[in-house]
């Protein structure tokens, strides 16, 4: 039987996983616009489109997790800054908990170790 090959497919819905998580991560440091923030996945490798990346922030901003305000811009139209609110803040809280445990199980399984082994160079 041949091999299935579906790691870069797997790899991807991994990330469409945490995007949600990424973006709250990105806005709990700093106000950005859309082009900021995917200018930031990106450049953690994290690749995402505009398609993507707006029907995020819909969904963040309706469940009350952003806001966002326009700005105007030197360079062109006005933009729209998004920040996270406090209740975002709560909810990224609890996805930094969950996300925690997951990376301790998931080295549990591969390795057999309780997370709370690992030494400073294993992390």
């Amino acid at each position: 039987m041949a091999p299935i090959n579906n790691a870069d497919n797997i790899k991807a819905q991994m990330r469409k996983g945490i995007l949600e998580y990424c973006i709250l991560s990105i806005l709990s440091r700093n106000d950005a616009y859309a082009s900021a923030i995917i200018a930031e996945l990106k450049e953690s490798e994290m690749i995402v489109v505009e398609g993507t990346l707006y029907p995020i922030l819909t969904r963040q901003k309706n469940q009350g997790l952003l806001s966002y305000r326009w700005e105007e811009s030197p360079q062109g139209p006005p933009r729209k800054y998004y920040s996270i609110t406090e209740q975002g803040k709560a909810f990224l809280e609890q996805l930094d908990i969950a996300w925690n445990e997951l990376v301790g199980q998931i080295y549990r399984i591969r390795t057999g170790n309780d997370p709370e082994n690992i030494t400073p160079s294993q992390k």
